[in-house]
């Protein structure tokens, strides 16, 4: 059973229907600690503002369901968007902290040029550095994410990064992985054919 959870951010069910579409088999939503303990994989969806996202996880009481699960159980989780960013150690958008799960920090697009808008809304080519996902069904075309943010992460440590795209003419970070911590900033839920062959992967990497 996949899980995505429920804090009140993000669009879940959008999430949903593209799992049960490459045959994850029972999804659930839900922000029931019993669920989630018995889930297989975890989803931590999010659109929004980071600080909105971290009050709602602590209002809730998931911070520390979700510490246990993920860094004492070691529960594998993906998470989307602003839910890959709330893993990070800090986010500029309110200055706020993070979960802390991935030492990064998250970090405002700022370009001297002001012909480049802000939020990133765009198609945009994602290069994998490792596996499963830099072998998942792309064959030779640059698979290709939906992506709308105007923070973006910055890993600290380059073995944390799952994968990079390019904006403005910078680089940045829109994939992390450790042990079973993914994350992503773009929308795979969104991206059709690449979405769907991305969720396969995640599907094969929890086994």
């Amino acid at each position: 059973m996949i899980v995505i959870i429920d804090y009140g951010l993000g669009n879940p069910l959008s999430i949903k229907n593209m799992l049960k579409k490459v045959g994850a088999g029972q999804v659930v939503i839900s922000n029931d600690i019993e669920v989630m303990q018995s889930a297989k994989g975890l989803i931590l969806p999010g659109v929004g503002h980071f600080t909105q996202g971290m009050q709602n996880l602590q209002n809730q009481g998931l911070i520390e369901v979700l510490n246990d699960l993920v860094l004492i159980q070691k529960k594998p989780i993906l998470g989307i968007c602003l839910g890959m960013q709330l893993m990070t150690s800090f986010s500029e958008e309110g200055n706020c902290s993070g979960l802390g799960w991935i030492e990064a920090n998250t970090k405002k697009f700022i370009f001297a040029d002001k012909e480049i808008k802000v939020p990133h809304m765009a198609w945009s080519d994602t290069h994998f550095i490792k596996k499963p996902f830099s072998d998942c069904g792309f064959e030779e075309e640059v698979p290709r994410f939906y992506h709308v943010h105007s923070y973006f992460v910055n890993c600290k440590e380059q073995k944390d990064v799952l994968s990079t795209a390019e904006y403005g003419g910078q680089t940045f970070h829109n994939g992390i992985i450790k042990d079973n911590i993914i994350g992503v900033q773009f929308h795979p839920e969104k991206s059709h054919v690449f979405g769907q062959a991305f969720f396969k992967a995640f599907l094969e990497h929890i086994g």
